[in-house]
């Protein structure tokens, strides 16, 4: 299952291992269990600090197992084969569990070691997800940090009798405690804020060591803020990037090809780039948090400006680059937000799996609409895209393959009205049609919205000038509304949202900042 190519990079990476782990496998029977059993003795082949064990540890099945250290258990277990996109999270465990650092950093990890009760995350994910791993990885890490929470991995694919019985339909799904907790995209600082709102007492405990004035803050880690972190980095400057996660929305990018001289990457192999670059310079990263508002100086101060985290730290700045991109924008029609994770999905390559043999929608015409109906009509039954306007807005390239597969259709001229569903699961979707006025009911069991994105704006509201679609007003200088505040990015009123000039706006962001400093 592993090939050597595995097993010589596993060999490197537990070399330094200094802690023994025993991966207690659950007895019993199941038709993936050998499967399983050869995978789990392959993976121990490589160090003599990992051992395999089976025997009734009290597990969900045969195809579970569990780390402990040093005799007792860890607090992660997985049900399933990790293999995939997870089977970075596995190893991931494995090295945390034996006394690699982990990347928390120490105000969030004191965050979650103050939480004084017993937490049992459970993880559903598809091996097919490029979210899901950033959530297991981050329960993980929680599990070894308290030992009042744990954390378990659940291969959907694995266990259907019990994705039907909480009406799980998207990944990653996280139950606390057999409630949910949280479902569909969402990274640490979700979590972790989560975890705050429900455990306030727990702010206290972070370490509020107060940071330096810093010259310039970037808030956003995608490729505008890591542009505007570097040029400020390079110029001498005490720089602060807050994200909630490095890479941002070109993380969950499955294929890139328009990014000059280099013909053809992924969002995780860019994302790792990005953060091997910035790792060259002294810039001090505050992860998995958020801002959440920001005090300015009165009028003609030259105070510097003050961000309060989500964490509870504030930061002192003397001046800010605002990079936060923008998200999937929402539908905004009855039964969308109750039903996401029950039949109501953003990704297609995350959650299309759950639909294998079922009729979905796509609600888009543009490239990401056509490309998402595209991309599933490879799974599931059929596909109908609904678009709003009269004619589709995609490149005609993609239009055509569409038009082309006898698995998808495609309305125009149609308003979507409602999503509709039954018993926790969506199994229509009313729309109008524009030209007749009359209301249409499709049945379908999945509805997958494709409209385009909203800037991550809203915690500027009040602080500097936005158009009515929530984009940041900007100069030809990225200069906002208010002296010594920048902005850069799809989260500004710049056109055309491409990673290339989302770079090149945070390089000119960082620019401005510097010459705004050395003329202040």
């Amino acid at each position: 299952m592993l090939s050597n190519d595995i097993l010589n990079a596993l060999k490197t990476y537990t070399a330094n291992m200094t802690t023994g782990v025993t991966l207690a496998l659950q007895t019993g029977d199941h038709p993936k269990r050998n499967e399983l059993k050869e995978f789990l003795t392959q993976l121990c082949s490589v160090s003599d600090n990992l051992v395999l064990e089976e025997r009734d540890a009290g597990l969900r099945s045969p195809i579970t197992f569990a780390l402990e250290v040093n005799g007792a258990y860890n607090g992660i277990s997985f049900s399933g084969i990790p293999a995939g996109h997870e089977f970075n999270s596995l190893v991931l465990a494995l090295l945390h569990s034996s006394g690699t650092a982990l990347k928390l950093d120490d105000t969030l990890a004191n965050l979650v070691k103050a939480i004084d009760d017993t937490l049992h995350f459970e993880v559903f994910i598809s091996l097919s997800c490029h979210n899901c791993p950033d959530v297991v990885q981050s329960l993980n890490q929680f599990a070894l940090l308290n030992d009042g929470i744990s954390s378990e991995m659940i291969d959907g694919g694995l266990y259907p009798q019990l994705i039907d019985d909480r009406n799980i339909q998207g990944v990653p799904s996280v139950y606390l405690n057999g409630e949910l907790f949280a479902n569909g995209k969402i990274d640490t600082a979700q979590l972790v804020e989560k975890l705050i709102q429900r455990y306030p007492y727990i702010v206290d405990a972070g370490n509020k060591e107060q940071l330096p004035l810093q010259d310039v803050t970037v808030i956003g880690g995608g490729p505008a803020g890591v542009a505007a972190a570097i040029y400020a980095a390079r110029k001498g400057l005490n720089v602060t990037m807050v994200a909630d996660r490095i890479g941002g929305q070109v993380k969950d990018t499955v294929g890139i090809e328009n990014l000059i001289s280099v013909s053809k990457t992924t969002g995780t192999e860019l994302t790792g780039n990005m953060l091997a670059h910035m790792n060259d310079y002294e810039i001090t990263k505050k992860e998995h948090v958020s801002v959440a508002n920001i005090e300015k100086p009165e009028a003609g101060s030259k105070a510097p400006k003050k961000l309060h985290l989500s964490s509870g730290e504030v930061i002192e700045t003397r001046t800010i680059i605002v990079a936060t991109g923008a998200k999937w924008r929402e539908l905004g029609v009855p039964g969308e937000k109750e039903n996401i994770g029950s039949g109501v999905a953003y990704c297609p390559h995350c959650d299309g799996p759950f639909f294998k043999g079922k009729d979905v929608a796509v609600i888009g015409g543009g490239n990401s609409g056509i490309e998402a109906a595209l991309d599933l009509a490879g799974m599931v039954n059929h596909v109908t895209v609904f678009e709003f306007l009269p004619e589709l807005k995609a490149d005609r390239v993609l239009v055509e393959k569409a038009e082309a597969h006898d698995k998808i259709t495609i309305i125009k001229n149609a308003a979507t009205k409602e999503i509709v569903a039954e018993n926790g699961k969506v199994v229509g979707l009313d729309y109008i049609n524009r030209d007749t006025d009359e209301v249409v009911r499709q049945d379908l069991a999945g509805v997958f919205v494709q409209i385009g994105l909203v800037p991550n704006s809203s915690f500027m509201e009040g602080v500097v000038e936005r158009t009515q679609h929530g984009e940041i007003k900007v100069d030809e200088k990225c200069q906002t509304s208010e002296s010594g505040i920048f902005a850069a990015g799809d989260v500004t009123t710049v056109p055309y949202k491409q990673i290339v000039i989302a770079m090149g706006e945070g390089a000119k962001a960082s620019l401005s900042a510097f010459d705004y400093l050395i003329r202040e």
